[in-house]
């Protein structure tokens, strides 16, 4: 842990909780417009952001990034034109701050309703992502929450650029700059800061390797949020229809491997195994995907690389996938819960029963049915952008949107009654 005191933050976290109060009183219309403005900003500044990202990609290639990594970290034009039409599509969406969730009227007339209400400061630390620090902010913003993020040092300059344009986006908008702040000038020490920050800091969001996750969770005083790695699993159960196991298969594990929801682990239905598995893998390794083969996959694809105890456990972020053959739906359920992290899990069938089976018995956060894993996001799901996938159960599970960046608060409205 850092040995600088924990009041080096004070400074910044007095002016986020200042922020965070404005912010929960404004209206939706301006936060819209400060929404609108940042991403305007983005969009006219694209060449000083792929600029400043170059920089940071040169530093992590010269550092020996992983290639998962630096697929990550990279910002090109299309990119930056997604982050602003995620942060134009989260101005889109229902403002949740004030949502009633429930009420009732009791008996003697007092009438009460849970509403929702913002957490007031949001810290999350993340690594060699900087659409995080976009997504984020905007995210915050909209529910009515000022954020303090520590984002790496390996965007460092990307992170630099991004939040100085939000920031005066925001105050141009009439709007608190600090109500989007980085940390990243403490180094290393901040993000040790911001977990000791009890108090400063009402929730921490840790997004990253699972090394960073779980030195969050083990190590901060502040209440967390857990996101999780993605050790992701598809079963092509037997009845599973060829052209959907080869196109699943394929977009899950090559469209983006370096994120998340991308797959890990394929379990085979033995008795589908010579049905599939020859196709399935053609399709894969033609687009340069190492297979991790189990022997009895290797029976069937001799070039696969003997997978060890080590793959089935391992979220790789890179053209590798693990492949196993089970004897049963049971056993791929029972390698499912054994190995997976609790992120996401297809199982592609034509069996109504079998699928039935899979979500409710597969404890993920996200369970599907012949369909891509690559679908579990807050995009995709329309959220505009997340904050994260929360594998965890308490409060939020799943891609995080706007409603997971609030709390609720009972409100109560009598009129003289008193307790008998």
């Amino acid at each position: 842990m850092s040995s600088i005191p924990v009041t080096m933050l004070t400074p910044t976290l007095t002016a986020a909780r200042t922020a965070s109060l404005a912010l929960a009183g404004s209206p939706t219309a301006l936060k819209n417009t400060a929404l609108e403005a940042i991403a305007a900003a983005l969009r006219a500044n694209v060449p000083a952001i792929v600029e400043a990202n170059r920089a940071d990609l040169e530093a992590g290639e010269r550092n020996g990034l992983s290639t998962g990594l630096l697929d990550r970290l990279r910002l090109d034009d299309a990119r930056i034109d997604a982050l602003a039409d995620a942060v134009l599509q989260i101005a889109l969406l229902t403002d949740p701050v004030g949502e009633v969730v429930r009420g009732s009227s009791l008996p003697n007339g007092v009438k009460i309703s849970q509403v929702r209400v913002p957490f007031g400061v949001v810290g999350v630390i993340y690594e060699a992502r900087p659409n995080v620090t976009v997504d984020i902010a905007a995210l915050a913003l909209k529910s009515g929450n000022a954020v303090v993020l520590r984002g790496g040092s390996a965007a460092e300059n990307s992170n630099r650029v991004l939040v100085d344009l939000i920031q005066g986006a925001l105050s141009a908008s009439g709007l608190p700059a600090e109500s989007v702040q980085t940390i990243d000038q403490f180094g290393r020490d901040g993000a040790n800061l911001l977990m000791r920050a009890r108090g400063g800091v009402d929730v921490l969001i840790p997004r990253g390797s699972a090394n960073l996750i779980n030195t969050v969770v083990n190590e901060s005083t502040v209440p967390v949020i857990e996101t999780g790695a993605g050790v992701v699993h598809i079963f092509l159960d037997e009845s599973a229809p060829l052209e959907w196991a080869v196109d699943i298969v394929h977009n899950s594990k090559v469209q983006r491997p370096s994120v998340c929801n991308a797959l890990e682990t394929l379990l085979v239905h033995a008795g589908a195994a010579q049905r599939l598995l020859p196709e399935v893998l053609a399709k894969l390794t033609a687009s340069g995907v190492t297979i991790h083969a189990d022997e009895r996959t290797r029976e069937l694809f001799p070039q696969g690389v003997p997978a060890t105890e080590e793959d089935w456990a391992t979220e790789y972020m890179s053209l590798d996938l693990a492949v196993a053959v089970v004897e049963s739906l049971d056993d791929a359920i029972g390698h499912i819960r054994r190995y997976s992290t609790g992120h996401t899990e297809s199982i592609i069938t034509n069996d109504i029963v079998n699928a039935e089976r899979f979500l409710n018995e597969v404890d993920s956060a996200a369970v599907m049915v012949n369909a891509s894993t690559r679908f579990t996001d807050g995009g995709e799901f329309g959220f505009g952008a997340e904050v994260g996938i929360s594998t965890q159960k308490l409060h939020a599970r799943g891609p995080m949107g706007l409603a997971e960046l609030t709390s609720t608060k009972w409100i109560v409205r009598g009129s003289g009654q008193v307790r008998a």
